[in-house]
């Protein structure tokens, strides 16, 4: 059996877990074709992501022609095909904020893939993310293309511009993914019918977790932290400068360490000049490969991520398994996965709540940290074990295969 996989950008920094759920697949036997909307627009800083990209296949690169020249071979010699995808689209159209440029993109993407696919003999698409990509592989299903499936991952999606469509999504899939409880429950909300709800398996993100060797334990003068993510209003790091400021005094050798690069990165430069952090107190690292994101959270008390949005975070995930304690906020899926037993929660955009839970963790001994590292560790080998995604992703995709 041959899977497809089909993202809008591929590989990105920030989705390092679509990579290693491919490898996971490939390390059962089975064999993954990657295809991508598009390359992303940044260098990419990781071996690892650099091999993926030569192994992908991209659907907007080069001339507009290659996708209208598709759709026109589509149309001639698959009109009852296009004719199911074209009511589906305009459906799309009609309950969704895109225009008809980008459903008739859609289409012509829909088009492509599904003829790339029969070259290839795909036998199943998945997809990640309920947006653009799931829309592609539904239309090149109902167009006579590979069945598909895909993973959801909210909040943001679930609220977007395209989030009314994706009962129509879940009913043409094979199955859906949820990656927690919290998003299972979004999706079986949006079902348009209740026969729909039993296609929704939970499969939590993972880790290869031979990868993540506890780090050695926290020197007690240790009072550096680190956040990992696109630096972005979603992710709030923008509250960091003032969380920082407020304990400078108290413990002066204190600072935080961003790694990664984003929309935000200005807002929270003025913030740290506005609250006068001079010298090394936020060190903004941009992007990193992912063995110096290991390296950092290593050399980090904690890992802090003060987020408004997220799914379920891979990069908690991370610093659990390296045996780091976390602080971020108790919203969507977090919960599931950390609590006062492997970090501190606090309320999203809450000055007070995140300056008393660095304060908590500055003040924890190494024996506390230690302890809560254990804990967390233990807790994703448990939930976010990557072999127990790939199994039940297999599961799935023979299930429906019969």
């Amino acid at each position: 059996m041959k899977i497809g996989y089909f993202l809008n950008t591929y590989p990105v920094p920030s989705a390092t877990f679509i990579r290693r759920e491919i490898e996971a697949l490939e390390a059962r036997g089975q064999v993954v074709v990657r295809f991508a909307a598009r390359r992303f627009t940044n260098a990419l800083v990781d071996e690892r992501d650099l091999a993926e990209a030569s192994k992908t296949a991209y659907l907007l690169q080069g001339s507009g022609m290659t996708l209208l020249t598709s759709f026109a071979r589509e149309l001639l010699g698959n009109p009852r095909g296009v004719g199911r995808a074209l009511v589906a689209s305009i459906k799309l159209f009609r309950h969704g904020k895109a225009g008809v440029v980008r459903h008739a993109a859609y289409l012509m993407q829909a088009a492509d893939l599904r003829q790339k696919a029969r070259l290839a003999d795909i036998d199943h698409f998945h997809a990640h993310y309920g947006t653009n990509a799931t829309t592609v592989v539904m239309l090149s299903h109902l167009m006579g293309g590979p069945r598909y499936s895909f993973t959801a991952h909210g909040p943001d999606e679930f609220f977007n511009e395209t989030a009314a469509n994706f009962g129509l999504k879940i009913q043409h899939a094979a199955f859906v993914i949820a990656i927690s409880d919290y998003c299972r429950k979004l999706l079986v909300d949006r079902c348009l019918s209740a026969d729909d709800h039993e296609k929704i398996a939970i499969a939590r993100c993972g880790l290869e977790l031979d990868e993540f060797q506890p780090c050695a334990p926290v020197a007690s003068n240790n009072h550096t932290f680190v956040c990992v993510g696109r630096l972005c209003p979603q992710k709030g790091q923008v509250h960091i400068p003032a969380a920082v400021a407020a304990l400078r005094d108290e413990f002066p050798d204190l600072r935080v360490i961003l790694v990664g690069d984003g929309e935000s990165r200005s807002e929270i430069e003025a913030e740290a000049e506005r609250h006068g952090l001079e010298g090394d107190r936020i060190v903004f690292k941009g992007w990193a490969a992912n063995a110096q994101v290991k390296r950092l959270i290593c050399e980090s008390r904690a890992l802090l991520l003060p987020s408004y949005h997220e799914g379920l975070p891979i990069v908690l995930m991370e610093a659990l398994a390296l045996a780091r304690p976390v602080v971020t906020t108790r919203i969507t899926a977090i919960p599931e996965l950390v609590d006062a037993s492997c970090g501190w929660l606090v309320s999203p955009g809450d000055h007070d709540e995140l300056v008393a839970a660095l304060r908590a963790a500055l003040l924890a001994t190494p024996q506390d940290l230690d302890i809560m590292g254990l804990a967390g560790q233990q807790r994703v080998a448990r939930l976010h074990d990557i072999r127990d995604l790939a199994e039940a992703l297999c599961r799935n995709i023979e299930a429906v295969a019969h």
